[in-house]
């Protein structure tokens, strides 16, 4: 909001001291020096901001789990994002540098790396003229006392062979696949401009399956986009049925100002991109639960991220497969540990995306 509507909040509300960009992060102490001196304040312009390891930052997560951003903006133009306009081109961090943050963090104590981009699968393409980001997780499991390395945001076209190999050897490494594939119609990917069909989509996703039988898979759907017809949407989830996703975020389609999508013909009801939401969340729902009652009696490890929000006398944490705060959390009902702590839990119940189990074994 701020980089798009900055002169039209400052009017609409004058209260408001200073407006500053996604771009601009680095200038807050100048731009509190001038509020102090009674002037308003408009920085949005700039695209060059790029942390580094010298950036301050404040680690909101617990503190055995961190996020690392490796790069910044994106090359891609899908009919429907704002975002290269909001934070521009792809801007990727030098390996060194990024190195040199992670053993930061885990000098600090942070024992799981959370890697971050708008795309982190194009991660090097403009500095080192290649998709570079299996160099980078050759080199972040190098580091002692790194124990788990996800990566988000993968852009399906943009994962290579070499990716998946890397994924598969290494073992510090999540199983963890972050595709956010938007829709399984052709039609419809075209029309997004995601510069790939549903077969190609297909033919990744059981690629990858059949490399790592263990894989863990969470995607992104969009419903309801112009043009969405009924047939269009139950391909889109007789795929979801198919292809039995573990986790699923599922968005109604909205219109972006100064997006191509905006302007598109056949914008879908509320009601009716509702209803489909509704319905591929109930979906997937089911799978999810049948999924992980699979894993009923198995022992496996988890992360304590501390006190469970649930009750006070028992702990939460993570599996390698669960992400912070988005795909669910393991409660322990027996056993004790600390905080950051990699502990064997027998998974006892689930409810969906949740298990209860006990803790067996602690670490040595």
């Amino acid at each position: 909001m701020a980089q798009r509507y900055a002169e039209e909040l400052l009017q609409e509300i004058p209260e408001i001291d200073a407006v500053i960009g996604t771009g601009e992060i680095d200038k807050i102490e100048r731009v509190v020096d001038e509020i102090l001196q009674d002037k308003k304040v408009v920085e949005t312009k700039s695209f060059d901001f790029l942390p580094n390891a010298d950036t301050d930052r404040l680690l909101t997560t617990p503190p055995h789990t961190a996020y690392l951003k490796i790069s910044e903006g994106c090359n891609r133009r899908c009919t429907y994002c704002i975002i290269p306009q909001l934070r521009g081109n792809l801007r990727s961090r030098s390996k060194e540098d990024i190195l040199e943050e992670a053993r930061h963090l885990v000098a600090g104590g942070v024992r799981e790396l959370n890697l971050l981009a708008q795309e982190t699968t194009e991660y090097g393409i403009d500095r080192y003229g290649k998709k570079a980001l299996p160099d980078l997780l050759r080199e972040l499991v190098k580091i002692e006392e790194l124990d788990w390395i996800r990566s988000y945001y993968m852009f399906p076209k943009s994962i290579t062979d070499e990716l998946i190999a890397v994924m598969k050897t290494e073992e510090k490494i999540c199983k963890y696949f972050d595709i956010p594939i938007q829709h399984i119609s052709s039609n419809v990917l075209r029309r997004m401009g995601r510069a790939i069909t549903g077969e190609q989509t297909k033919e990744l996703l059981y690629k990858i399956r059949r490399e790592i039988p263990e894989a863990v898979f969470r995607t992104s759907l969009i419903v309801g986009f112009p043009g969405e017809t009924e047939e269009e949407f139950e391909e889109l989830k007789s795929f979801v049925e198919e292809f039995q996703f573990d986790y699923i975020g599922v968005f109604q389609y909205s219109r972006e100002e100064d997006t191509v999508a905006y302007a598109m013909e056949a914008q879908v009801p509320e009601e009716i991109k509702a209803r489909r939401q509704a319905e591929l969340i109930n979906l997937q729902n089911k799978i999810a639960e049948a999924k992980n009652r699979k894993l009923l009696g198995r022992e496996v490890e988890v992360l304590i991220d501390g006190i469970s929000s649930e009750s006070e006398y028992m702990l939460e944490g993570r599996l390698k497969t669960q992400a912070l705060d988005i795909d669910g959390k393991v409660l322990t009902s027996e056993g004790t540990a600390q905080v950051g702590e990699i502990v064997h839990v027998v998974l006892e119940q689930n409810f969906e995306y949740d298990f209860i189990g006990r803790i067996v074994q602690n670490e040595k």
